[in-house]
């Protein structure tokens, strides 16, 4: 995705940013160009306060002088808005390539409404080709990871389940969590998958946001698609 289209994608989804609004505010290169563009909205006067999703978004936000505060002091959300590594037909969605999948997650429920920046190669027939992150527990990852391996060949699918940076040195999350990504190929049950991940213990959270997204903007080389409203 080219940083025209985030950008592009982004600026349609400013539009739905209205004063006084308590607005989650996501992570990722394309959530960045909306925060850019967000900040500059702040300085024209603009009043909102976020929640960033991450560190990397906290600071970003700092840096570029939009207001924040925590969920704790804020926990009820007007708005998200995020990006997505897929989204389906049905607005469901895999998440958490940046890995902050568990604090995205936590932020959208906290939301009334949930939009989706991303480009048009991120609407897709059915969910999986992605590989699905899977934020776990450092402790007992093995039997985590078998866990999830039954899980999926109980429903059916098959595909590596790697662990994000490798054994030597792993990929971390803000929350001191790692990330299994599962190359499933396609997931035709996706409720039935979620379900079942969070049975297994070491599962913190997964990628599969279910239920959240109310509107998406896709970009294109044609301009910006909205699909659904708020």
């Amino acid at each position: 995705m080219s940083v025209e289209l985030k950008i592009e994608s982004a600026r349609a989804a400013l539009t739905l940013v209205k004063h006084g609004m308590r607005l989650g505010i996501g992570t990722g290169s394309t959530a960045d160009e909306f925060i850019r563009l967000l900040a500059e909205e702040v300085k024209n006067g603009l009043e909102i306060i976020g929640v960033p999703t991450s560190i990397k978004t906290k600071n970003l936000c700092d840096e570029l002088g939009v207001p924040l505060t925590t969920l704790e002091e804020m926990p009820e959300l007007d708005l998200v808005i995020d990006g997505a590594d897929e989204v389906d037909g049905q607005f469901q969605l895999i998440k958490g390539g940046g890995g902050a999948l568990l604090r995205e997650k936590i932020v959208a429920h906290a939301s009334k409404a949930m939009a989706v920046i991303a480009d048009e190669s991120k609407l897709v027939e059915t969910l999986g080709a992605y590989p699905l992150p899977i934020e776990v527990n450092k402790f007992g990852l093995t039997a985590t990871y078998n866990g999830i391996s039954t899980v999926a060949s109980n429903l059916g699918l098959s595909g590596e389940i790697a662990l994000r940076g490798g054994e030597v040195s792993p990929f971390e999350t803000d929350g001191g969590h790692l990330i299994l990504d599962a190359s499933f190929g396609h997931i035709l049950d996706a409720s039935a998958l979620s379900k079942e991940l969070l049975n297994v213990p070491g599962v913190v959270e997964h990628g599969l946001f279910l239920g959240y997204a109310k509107v998406v903007f896709l970009a294109s080389p044609d301009g910006v698609k909205q699909l659904g409203e708020l």
